[in-house]
């Protein structure tokens, strides 16, 4: 995914991120700004939750953070998930089976 980051700063003292869509395996993802992954306090692994105010805002938020064990690397966990969304139709199938 491109890097491409804009920031702007608004009268009300508000920071706004700009981020073009990109795609990740069979799905669209957007990567967070290293400014604003700092101030939100997560990394590789961890969990966040997107909640949409009556606005149609939305809020990001860290949800919890993840420990991997020793022995896993973060590299191998990517590729799982990313297997994990390409098969989910499969997975979902056998599931309800």
């Amino acid at each position: 995914m491109n890097g491409v980051v804009k920031v702007t700063i608004d009268k009300r003292n508000v920071t706004r991120y700009s981020r073009k869509i990109g795609r990740m395996g069979n799905s669209l993802g957007v990567s967070l700004p290293k400014s604003l992954a700092a101030k939100l306090n997560v990394s590789l692994g961890d969990e966040i939750e997107f909640i949409e105010n009556d606005s149609g805002e939305v809020v990001l938020k860290k949800a919890r953070q993840g420990q991997l064990p020793d022995n896993v690397r973060s590299e191998v966990l990517e590729a799982f998930f990313d297997v994990f969304e390409e098969d989910r139709g499969i997975l979902e199938d056998l599931r309800d089976r």
